[in-house]
């Protein structure tokens, strides 16, 4: 990933109507320097699809993935959307929100995450990440911004995680989540290993108070967009009002002395972050652990076994 890139683009963008919201899109691609040309390109978007059972809040909102995916494939791109949701399968939950049968008369293929490359990270830890993820030609990030329990928010390095295949996840969670782990920088290291990407952001219906599932809806009215996940974090944490030092993973993103982390280094070539700011956006006062209960973990195990997706073969 481009962690050198200082380039993060603000457009307001207050509801998901398709004309509007693609051509907001475009805008968003061409400021932070997506070809215009990605004839034979791969390009997999990675949304967040972690559960669509109690709403599709939780998941970046469908019809964003729909018109994120129109303005690649009108760029020539072969695109398929990827992720390895908590429970289920990336095309179960896409189905769920309504848009499966949308991508598929764009032609945009959908891989749930079953084949895995193991990768050392720069510290010598080892992770499994999704083959698709590791080979596209480009990584499109599509978060959307949430309040979250043990992160307080997750915004554009934390959706990342989802390259990380299945049981994986849960199990970084109990193995590197102690009151020593190293969860935060483990999963910032991730961004040393990922291919070329670009961040687009769901930021037009937010999810604040609590998260990531069972939060309630926030009109931000913002999309986001660049180059670098961690400069697209800091601008986002200056338009939410909330210091960096609350955010784990940014405070990991410090430590690993990233590009991206002062607000007043990054260049904004529309609206800067004072010019966006909501009032009323909360997030979680005092953070949950990151370490699941071994109760959780083996609910979430049974449950992954339930559905079928052990993530041990397949796309």
């Amino acid at each position: 990933m481009q962690l050198d890139s200082s380039t993060v683009v603000l457009v307001r963008c207050r509801d998901y109507r398709a004309p509007r919201l693609e051509a907001v899109l475009e805008q968003v691609l061409t400021r932070v320097g997506c070809p215009r040309d990605l004839s034979s390109r791969n390009v997999l978007l990675k949304p967040n699809l972690i559960t669509a059972r109690h709403g599709s809040l939780a998941c970046t909102e469908g019809r964003f993935i729909v018109a994120a995916a129109t303005c690649l494939v009108e760029r020539g791109a072969r695109v398929v959307v990827g992720d390895s949701p908590a429970f289920g399968t990336a095309s179960g939950t896409l189905d769920r929100i309504g848009v499966l049968e949308d991508l598929r008369r764009l032609g945009v293929g959908v891989s749930d995450f079953r084949r895995i490359r193991r990768v050392r990270l720069p510290s010598g830890a080892t992770a499994g990440l999704a083959a698709r993820a590791l080979e596209c030609d480009l990584l499109v990030n599509l978060p959307r911004v949430k309040a979250h329990a043990q992160t307080r928010v997750t915004l554009a390095v934390k959706n990342c995680f989802g390259c990380l295949v299945g049981l994986r996840k849960p199990w970084w969670h109990m193995a590197h989540g102690g009151a020593h782990g190293r969860f935060a920088d483990l999963l910032v290291e991730l961004l040393a290993v990922l291919p070329a990407s670009l961040t687009l952001v769901d930021g037009i219906v937010a999810m604040h108070e609590t998260g990531p599932v069972r939060g309630r809806p926030f009109p931000l009215a913002l999309v986001a967009g660049g180059a670098n996940p961690v400069a697209v974090d800091t601008a986002l944490l200056r338009v939410l009002g909330l210091d960096p030092e609350l955010s784990p993973l940014w405070q990991a993103c410090r430590r690993a002395e990233t590009g991206g982390l002062r607000c007043g280094e990054l260049d904004f070539p529309l609206l800067r972050p004072g010019e966006v700011r909501p009032e009323g956006f909360l997030v979680p006062e005092t953070l949950n652990p990151i370490r699941f209960s071994l109760m959780r973990f083996a609910r979430s195990t049974v449950r992954r076994l339930l559905h079928g997706h052990d993530n041990r073969q397949g796309a």
